[in-house]
């Protein structure tokens, strides 16, 4: 622990972005083959997807530059062939490919074989001028590897009876398209070195397509044709088609009947030779271009590491996922927000004045109607005892009293006389009986 300094100890964007620096320097260009799935194209024109086969996966940016050379329209389930650099998303630490060129798997494959052979034999010095033999500047017999069938055979034939029609040719058949033909034309070779009867070979064919034209690309025929004692012209298809056996060969001839028009003499044979040193020429220009062009894209890897575009690409992709982010964090805010309000308005409506008034005007109705119960109940009872004091008032009143044949004497004033000294002559008296009242003089 003594010897831990602050050099020693990462932190988390640091480790990041030490990873990504070592991912990218190391690993450089990759080529991968995997089926699309997750494709996403945001308003940013980037697109995001993830390659996968049966057993992995890993994610993918393709930033609008280089998605713009796309000529297909990819979606999830292409099987595709990408040439990306590998990466690192520094914000999540995942570690991801961004792609700079896309194609469909069929033709793609056939492409990047060619060019991952084209380097590994480059890389060997196959294609190095200084390993390449002359041409005899007049050959005494020429060897031709084609079909005998096929019209490069008839092209090479025509020329050579037109320029030089002594010169003896020697075919040596083969097929010169499909699985099988590669093996063959290497096998010609052989038999044309083992038997020794030719100065030079022609080896090749018609026009064609990539597919058409694939088994001049085999790694078998070209150390085959590398290791031919005999110089080899290659004359395959058209000037546009280029294949390895052109890079190998010690002479590349843009069509069959240049080819031929290389080894035959006539009255111009000095236009011959300078137009083979012109090819001679142009296949060393051919090389070097390829070895410059490789070179430059070797720099222009390293370049766009550090380029400014580079590092907003980046940031570009962090944008696209903060908007991703954003979007979600409001549909889930939104969501809460529209639960809540739901909530509030069942609240609401529980406690509603249009309800509680409904449930206190039944109150107040059941009330109202115990009130009059109680009520009723209430002057039942007061009337009937009512009815037992009036009975008991009735037993006591001086009235029933009078009844039974008893009267009441008073005075004027009103006072009850009880004894007779209460009383004078000349004093006015009033006798109450059960029916009336009666006045009176004392005498």
């Amino acid at each position: 622990m003594s010897s831990l300094t602050n050099q020693n100890i990462f932190t988390v964007s640091r480790l990041n972005a030490e990873v990504r620096l070592l991912l990218e320097n190391e690993m450089g260009i990759v080529w991968l083959v995997g089926e699309i799935s997750n494709f996403s194209a945001p308003v940013s024109g980037h697109w995001y997807l993830t390659l996968k086969d049966s057993r992995a996966q890993v994610k993918c940016a393709m930033f609008r530059g280089n998605n713009r050379r796309v000529t297909f329209k990819p979606q999830n389930g292409n099987q595709v062939l990408v040439k990306a650099r590998l990466s690192l998303y520094e914000p999540r630490g995942d570690y991801q490919l961004i792609i700079e060129s896309m194609q469909p798997e069929g033709d793609g494959r056939l492409q990047q074989q060619f060019e991952e052979l084209k380097m590994k034999l480059a890389g060997e010095g196959l294609f190095a001028q200084t390993s390449k033999k002359p041409l005899p500047e007049h050959p005494k017999r020429v060897g031709v590897i084609t079909s005998k069938t096929g019209a490069a055979l008839y092209d090479i034939l025509d020329v050579l009876k037109r320029r030089d029609p002594s010169l003896p040719v020697v075919l040596y058949p083969t097929m010169v398209q499909g699985e099988e033909a590669a093996i063959q034309i290497a096998q010609a070779i052989g038999c044309a070195n083992s038997r020794n009867e030719c100065d030079v070979l022609i080896v090749g064919r018609g026009g064609g397509s990539l597919e058409d034209l694939w088994c001049f690309n085999n790694e078998i025929l070209a150390r085959t044709i590398a290791a031919s004692q005999i110089p080899i012209i290659s004359a395959v298809g058209h000037e546009v088609d280029v294949t390895i056996a052109d890079f190998v060969a010690d002479m590349r001839a843009p069509t069959p009947s240049a080819a031929a028009e290389l080894v035959s003499r006539d009255n111009s044979h000095k236009d011959q030779a300078l137009l083979s040193r012109q090819n001679k020429l142009i296949s060393a220009m051919r090389y070097f271009l390829s070895e410059q062009k490789r070179h430059n894209a070797l720099l222009q890897h390293r370049l766009e590491r550090q380029h400014p575009s580079y590092q907003l690409q980046r940031q570009s992709q962090q944008l696209d996922e903060l908007e991703v982010r954003v979007h979600r964090s409001m549909e889930r805010y939104l969501s809460q927000r529209s639960q809540k309000v739901e909530r509030q308005q069942h609240r609401l409506e529980l406690n509603s004045p249009v309800k509680r008034l409904s449930e206190q005007k039944s109150s107040l109705q059941r009330l109202e109607q115990k009130l009059l119960d109680a009520m009723d109940r209430r002057l039942l009872n007061t009337r009937h005892q009512l009815a037992l004091a009036a009975e008991k008032l009735d037993t006591v009143s001086p009235l029933a009293t009078l009844k039974r044949g008893y009267s009441i004497s008073q005075t004027e004033q009103g006072k009850v006389l009880t004894k007779t000294s209460d009383i004078k002559t000349g004093d006015t008296l009033v006798t109450r009986l059960s029916d009336g009242e009666i006045r009176s003089t004392v005498n």
